[in-house]
């Protein structure tokens, strides 16, 4: 018989190998890359296109209509409390530099250099009570894409690829189109997998590039089409005959399917990337007949009409060809000159070209998936980190305002030529304080419509259950 200090050594011994064992079951079940594919009650929605304006696009500027400040503009601004702002951007109340009108049955007010989408506003359900955590780029452009303030945690791409699965196995189920300038504040973090199975995190392309998806295909003169396959072939016969031996450790089988998405996508990708074959009416609608003009000393408007509307155009051809989740950048982090929506110096230069340029291609894209039925059960969500302030950074910039700001959605089963929350008469904060709409809500909401109870798509992770919600969201069902 064992001394009680033996038996007690023994089962520690022992207790610890049963724990490490789970521990790389669990690791192994992680890394196998398959989604768990549940539903929790039919859908509405199948795909998820969404829009990120990087840099916090102006709600006051674009969607929000503010009379008051249109009366009230060079006061000295008065918010009957004391504000904490970014950059001490509190000088005079300032009225917005575009005009507003009414556009569709709903009469919604837009902003001239949004105004392509007033053909769509009937379609869309706006939502103005959105409230922020910080008035940081960083830890706010991480919350609207993660869920959370902090890196480590996995995009909402990525959490809908890892809960639906594929539609198209030739195809990635999360794609990432940024701007072809470069990244936004965290770049590919706000797209990662995180804890997730790797292949849940997105796929970059850049449609502006001459080779839009790095790495995808073997770049040495020596190596012809078939060397490339028959390369790929053998690395899956090797890692096959390595699996074979060592069953259970399906993160090698999960490398196997990178491998062959790679090799179907060399087939697929090209085609889906090449937009020749649109007619001119089309190219025309995304706002691709227009390079050429120029703009001395500002963003060119038509350019940002190209890029953006191509970007818009190429998620469309995904969308249809079975992507599940696409997410479109505009603006990136690069300093100056601006070519994002960080418009401390002057909205009129930076907001101007930005917006139009986003409103042609987003209004392309409604009427081009309205047309072909995809929007019934696609979804396109439209965000930014947080709002700006209604007083002047300067002479002609808006400070940060994480307080209140604006997000919008349309299609798959969203209700249109609605809105939900309201903000103050100056949009610095909700006019109901006590009743907001926070990011969790519409994450929430998006899960929702594609057959998804957000509290129930969970995956342990440092001893804790997590989602992308967190421990909050509630589905907003005004707008369903």
């Amino acid at each position: 018989m064992p001394s009680r200090r033996e038996f007690v050594q023994q089962a520690s011994t022992n207790f610890g190998a049963l724990a490490m064992a789970v521990l790389l079951q669990n690791e192994s079940e992680a890394a196998g890359g398959g989604a768990v594919k549940v539903l929790h009650h039919p859908p509405k929605a199948k795909r998820v296109v969404q829009l990120f304006m990087a840099g916090a696009a102006s709600h006051i500027d674009l969607w929000d209509h503010k009379p008051l400040l249109e009366k009230l503009h060079g006061q000295q601004s008065d918010f009957g409390e004391p504000v904490e702002t970014f950059q001490d951007g509190l000088g005079p109340w300032m009225k917005s530099p575009f005009r507003f009108s009414p556009y569709g049955e709903s009469s919604k007010m837009l902003s001239e250099v949004v105004a392509p989408l007033g053909d769509c506003v009937d379609d869309i359900a706006f939502v103005h009570n959105m409230v922020g955590k910080t008035g940081v780029h960083s830890q706010a452009t991480y919350l609207q894409a993660t869920g959370f303030q902090r890196p480590g945690f996995p995009g909402m791409g990525s959490w809908v690829s890892y809960g639906l699965g594929a539609i198209n196995e030739n195809l990635p189920t999360f794609v990432v189109l940024p701007d072809h300038r470069g990244f936004a504040s965290n770049g590919p973090k706000n797209w990662g997998a995180a804890f997730l199975p790797a292949s849940a995190q997105g796929t970059t392309i850049f449609p502006q590039r001459a080779n839009p998806i790095d790495d995808l295909t073997a770049r040495a003169d020596f190596i012809s089409a078939r060397g490339d396959r028959e390369g790929l072939a053998m690395l899956n016969r090797m890692n096959d005959r390595y699996l074979q031996e060592r069953p259970g450790d399906s993160r090698l089988e999960a490398r196997i399917r990178s491998y062959e998405l790679a090799a179907a996508m060399q087939l697929h990708a090209p085609e889906a990337l090449d937009i020749s074959g649109e007619t001119a009416e089309t190219m025309k609608m995304y706002g691709l007949d227009r390079m050429g003009a120029t703009y001395p000393d500002q963003i060119n408007p038509a350019e940002e009409a190209e890029y953006f509307g191509r970007k818009c155009l190429i998620a469309r051809r995904l969308l249809e060809r079975g992507v599940r989740f696409v997410q479109i950048w505009s603006g990136n982090d690069n300093g100056f000159p601006r070519r994002n929506w960080d418009s401390h110096e002057d909205i009129q230069r930076d907001h101007g070209p930005l917006a139009h340029g986003m409103a042609v291609g987003t209004a392309a894209l409604i009427k081009d998936l309205k047309r072909t039925g995809l929007l019934d059960d696609t979804i396109v969500l439209w965000t930014t980190e947080f709002g700006r302030m209604p007083s002047t950074q300067g002479q002609k910039g808006r400070d940060h305002n994480p307080y209140v700001f604006t997000n919008w959605m349309c299609g798959g089963g969203i209700r249109g030529g609605v809105t939900s929350g309201e903000s103050d008469p100056w949009g610095y904060k909700p006019l109901d304080r006590a009743h907001t709409t926070q990011v969790y809500d519409i994450h929430a909401t998006i899960l929702h419509q594609l057959g998804i109870d957000h509290t129930q798509l969970t995956v342990r992770h440092d001893g804790v259950d997590r989602r992308l919600t967190d421990v909050h969201g509630h589905v907003l069902t005004d707008l369903i």
